[in-house]
C-alpha cells in the first residue's frame, strides 16, 4: 500500500486528488496539507511515502517545504505538481529534492503511475526532460570561483567513483536512458542498471534526478 499526503491550497483539488487515488486498490491517502508549513508537519508526523506537493501555496511556497521534508532523511519523497512548461519553480523543485515532477493537468493515470514509481524510489522525469529543464536554467548553476586558466577542484562526490561509474554519471547527465547507454558503451542492461544503483549510493543522489543535477553541478555535463 502506497501512502500519500496531499498538499495543496486549493479544497476542490484536494479533494479531486482524494477521489482519484482513494479508487485505486494500491493507495490510500493520509492527510491534506493546505499549505507548506503544514505539509512538513503532516509529513514528520505521519511518514507518507509520497507527498503530492503543490508549487504555489501561501506562506511556505512548495520549494521551501520540499526542502524541509528532505532534509529529514525520511524515506518521504516529494513528486511535485506544477503548472510548468519550462518554468522556474520546476528547477527550484528538484534542486531542493525532489523525485520529480507532473503537470497539473497531466492524465489520471499519469498520475497514478508518477506516485508509484516515485514511492519505489524511481524518478518521474524522463532523464532527457530533466536536462532539457537544467539547460533551460543553466544560468542558476554554479559558476566556481576558480581562477581563469586553471581546473576546478575535484568534487568530493566525484572522488568513489570508479572510472567506468563517472563515465556512466556522464552520460546518465547527457540523457541517455540505461538502454541507450547499454547499447553505446557495450554493455549488459544488467550491468548499467548495477553501475547505475552504484552511483548514487556513493554520491548521496536519491534518485536518478538528482544524479542528473549532480552532473552539472560538478561540470561533468556542460549545458549546451
Amino acid at each position: 500500500m502506497t501512502t500519500v499526503l496531499i498538499a495543496d491550497d486549493q479544497p476542490l483539488q484536494r479533494l479531486g486528488f482524494r477521489m482519484l487515488l482513494e479508487s485505486q486498490d494500491d493507495m490510500t491517502v493520509l492527510g491534506e496539507a493546505a499549505n507548506g508549513t503544514e505539509a512538513v508537519r503532516m509529513a514528520a508526523d505521519l511518514h507518507p511515502d509520497v507527498v503530492l506537493m503543490d508549487v504555489r501555496m501561501p506562506g511556505l511556497d512548495g520549494i521551501e517545504a520540499t526542502r524541509r521534508v528532505v532534509a529529514t532523511g525520511d524515506r518521504t519523497r516529494v513528486l511535485i505538481l506544477t503548472t510548468f512548461d519550462l518554468d522556474e519553480y520546476a528547477y527550484a523543485d528538484l534542486r531542493a529534492g525532489a523525485s520529480g515532477f507532473l503537470v497539473k493537468d497531466a492524465q489520471p493515470e499519469e498520475l497514478l503511475s508518477g506516485i508509484r514509481a516515485v514511492a519505489t524510489g524511481d524518478a518521474v522525469v524522463a532523464p532527457s526532460l530533466t536536462r532539457r529543464l537544467l539547460d533551460a536554467y543553466a544560468h542558476h548553476l554554479p559558476t566556481g570561483q576558480h581562477p581563469a586558466g586553471t581546473p576546478a577542484p575535484e568534487d568530493p562526490r566525484l572522488a568513489a567513483l570508479t572510472d567506468r561509474e563517472r563515465e556512466i554519471l556522464t552520460v546518465i547527465g547527457k540523457g541517455w536512458t540505461n538502454t541507450e547507454i547499454a547499447s553505446r558503451l557495450h554493455l549488459a542492461e544488467s550491468t548499467v542498471k548495477t553501475h547505475v544503483t552504484r552511483i548514487l549510493a556513493k554520491t548521496g543522489s536519491r534518485d536518478r534526478v538528482q544524479a542528473v543535477i549532480l552532473a552539472y553541478d560538478t561540470r561533468l555535463v556542460e549545458p549546451s
